[in-house]
């Protein structure tokens, strides 16, 4: 019989957290950079934009996930994705509120609806940084 080996890697949550961060923000810029002109008319902002937003969410997408894949994940840039993740929603709900944007019933929608994903990113980001700090101080 051989033994069997269980090992925890203590940043997994985090790891996870920043992973499906990464994932669905990539998605979601692609959808931006090449529907942009069917998305112009559903969401109500210009193409311009919507592209302009689909590349930086691509570029944003692309750091989340190196950082997800770093052996040692860097706390300080794990902080600056929570505060970009938590400034990202506050002003989508700002445009909204505001109307700073022009957005249509249905961009306003899926607005405040991306904003709480990338809320509870944020959140759940901030729970697994928490996590690791605790871990790592009672050791």
């Amino acid at each position: 019989m051989t033994a069997l080996t269980i090992t925890t890697d203590r940043t997994r949550f985090l790891r996870l957290a920043l992973g499906l961060d990464a994932v669905v923000t990539g998605v979601n810029g692609l959808g931006y950079l090449a529907g942009a002109a069917l998305l112009s008319d559903l969401l109500g902002p210009d193409v311009a934009p919507l592209r302009g937003i689909g590349a930086f969410l691509l570029v944003y997408a692309l750091g989340v996930g190196l950082l997800a894949a770093r052996e040692a994940v860097n706390p300080a840039a794990t902080m600056t994705v929570i505060a970009l993740n938590t400034v990202w929603a506050i002003g989508s709900i700002l445009a909204v509120v505001t109307g700073v944007i022009e957005f249509t019933t249905i961009g306003a929608l899926w607005a405040v609806a991306q904003a709480m994903v990338v809320g509870l990113f944020a959140a759940v980001q901030l729970v697994g940084l928490r996590r690791l700090r605790s871990q790592h101080s009672s050791q």
